[in-house]
């Protein structure tokens, strides 16, 4: 009786993941109108009480050092918003740049370091905005742009373990000083952002050479110089925690509540730009993905799997490389990482396949429209503005994903 019980039981799990990865990777349904937060909610509730799980094994999933390292970063980053850093920022990359192609050049640079230290989602949230109305304002055509802010915020954020969510899980699950991650991540990270400018670049050379940028009287930023200082000094010494090696997580909120106390601004401003809703969703997931892998049928796909990887170091790293990719692309890149974060210890070189999910899983997002939320919340916010269609996208992400994966595998294995 205990059997047919435990079998009962994993077999509820397993609908309960398929049916909460259906309403996170679809649109809403018309019968069941959740956006993700709400249908990763619905899934955690669901695997507490259909008896997967006790809530005390649930509460026990939530990788709570993940969604304080979110916390302290957006903490930072919506300072960083107050003091109109990101609005100066673009005004400052229209006026410098030049010319169309240098201004996609600017571009590129901008939201590609600035996700590699403050969260792309969090960057492409700032950006989206500004950007249209840069290019609104410079009469250029938007679609060039809106993929170069969308990629590039995908690529840059593979540099650092808090450039993106799945790599602050990767971060936690290995245990991978920051330091020796970025040493080997930083220059993937910058020929990927070479061959993205190469790709969009040539593919609209047309419209590029066609394009004039319109000069116009930008209107005067309030620039608040006081808080975008302390922002700055709290950012770099965030970083020196980060690199001194200290917990990742409790340093990042240090850092946000550092800000809080030092720039005397109503601290409900400050919470309101925080994206609870992302830390509400990842919370929830770690629910649904511990209640799926406690069936062991992740295990058992490994098992089945492992053979195809081969037994090198050089074979594993390719082979898991694209595994992970396509992985990342049907079930999203922070469940595959969930799951699949369980198998690398069984690898031969388990470091080298730490980074390797790292950069897959994070340039795989840059397949499709759908392949990560930073692409969702750009086209989104863009809507009325540029209507950008899934092959409007696929078309350019499709090449940058399939050359910066093999540049950035070969980086890998020579250094």
């Amino acid at each position: 009786m205990g059997r047919v019980d435990a079998f009962r039981k994993e077999l509820v799990a397993i609908a309960i993941f398929a049916f909460t990865y259906v309403l996170i990777s679809g649109r809403r349904l018309k019968v069941l109108p959740l956006n993700r937060p709400a249908s990763a909610l619905l899934g955690a509730v669901l695997m507490v009480a259909c008896g997967v799980m006790t809530p005390r094994q649930a509460y026990q999933a939530v990788d709570y050092d993940t969604l304080v390292l979110l916390l302290g970063m957006m903490l930072i980053s919506a300072y960083l918003c107050l003091a109109g850093f990101f609005e100066w920022a673009a005004d400052w990359i229209l006026s410098h740049a030049g010319t169309p192609r240098r201004l996609l050049l600017h571009l590129i640079l901008c939201s590609g370091v600035l996700s590699a230290l403050l969260v792309n989602d969090t960057i492409c949230l700032m950006l989206t905005p500004l950007v249209v109305a840069v290019m609104v304002r410079g009469g250029l055509p938007l679609p060039p742009y809106l993929l170069a802010l969308a990629m590039s915020a995908n690529l840059g954020s593979v540099a650092t373990l808090v450039g993106n969510p799945q790599n602050m899980i990767i971060g936690h699950l290995s245990g991978m000083p920051f330091l020796r991650f970025s040493a080997a991540l930083v220059p993937v990270a910058v020929v990927g952002l070479g061959i993205q400018y190469m790709v969009l670049s040539f593919g609209f050379r047309k419209v590029l050479d066609g394009a004039v940028i319109r000069k116009q009287e930008l209107r005067p930023r309030v620039l608040d110089r006081r808080l975008l200082a302390l922002a700055l000094g709290v950012l770099c010494l965030v970083f020196l925690g980060f690199i001194s090696g200290l917990n990742l997580a409790w340093t990042a909120l240090a850092g946000g509540a550092l800000i809080m106390v030092l720039a005397r601004r109503d601290t409900h401003e400050v919470l309101k730009l925080v994206d609870w809703h992302l830390l509400l969703f990842f919370a929830a997931l770690f629910i649904v993905v511990e209640g799926f892998s406690g069936t062991g049928l992740p295990d058992q796909a490994y098992g089945s799997l492992r053979g195809l990887f081969g037994k090198s170091p050089t074979a594993q790293a390719w082979n898991f490389a694209w595994f992970s990719a396509l992985g990342s692309n049907i079930f999203s890149n922070v469940p595959f990482v969930l799951v699949a974060g369980k198998w690398v210890a069984n690898f031969a070189d388990p470091g080298l396949m730490w980074k390797v999910m790292a950069m897959a899983t994070t340039f795989a997002g840059n397949l499709t429209i759908l392949g990560s939320v930073a692409n969702i919340i750009v086209v989104e916010s863009a809507r009325g503005h540029c209507e950008l269609g899934f092959w409007d996208y696929a078309k350019f992400g499709i090449p940058v994903t399939l050359l910066t994966l093999i540049a950035g595998m070969m980086l890998l294995l020579i250094f």
